[in-house]
């Protein structure tokens, strides 16, 4: 069984299709392309059932059963599973000893005590009520050299596209 286990492994193998008896497919291309076949041939599709243990068992309805109790991937789940539940008790997961900082904020508390106005981007912002500059607008400062603007509209015209003609 070991020897059928490492062939089924080979991905150059090439495996007939269920759906169609004339497709060979290689096996690294088979899921992909059971998939597939099965879109494409509903009646058949409708006559398979896939083994629980494999996918790629593609089995007539009638013989489901009999498949399900003869599989050989069936072992290797079983395996896993046994594996699992052995491996379940040995593990002992340490406990964390992490624990949440303590937390002086309040920021619903800080939001009543704000006494300043919201920022909005594009308005003019006015100073706080105590501040000595309450009257004075503020401007909005730009990170352009002096005598530059940004500009109003985009050109019509990008500079860089020269309307379809090469250069």
């Amino acid at each position: 069984m070991e020897e059928t286990y490492i062939d089924s492994l080979d991905p150059e193998k090439l495996l007939q299709c269920p759906y169609d008896k004339n497709h060979q497919i290689r096996a690294c291309r088979f899921p992909y392309h059971l998939i597939k076949c099965r879109k494409n041939h509903p009646d058949v599709a409708n006559k398979l059932a896939t083994c629980p243990f494999n996918a790629r068992h593609q089995v007539p309805r009638a013989e489901i059963s009999h498949h399900i109790s003869s599989c050989d991937d069936k072992s290797y789940i079983e395996q896993d599973v046994v594996n699992q539940t052995r491996n379940l008790g040995q593990e002992t997961l340490a406990e964390s000893t992490w624990q949440c900082p303590p937390c002086d904020e309040d920021w619903d508390k800080d939001l009543w005590e704000q006494t300043s106005t919201p920022f909005v981007w594009g308005t003019a912002n006015y100073c706080g009520n105590n501040s000595p500059a309450s009257n004075i607008v503020m401007e909005h400062k730009s990170n352009l050299a002096s005598g530059m603007r940004v500009p109003k509209s985009l050109p019509y015209v990008l500079p860089w596209k020269n309307n379809g003609n090469a250069q």
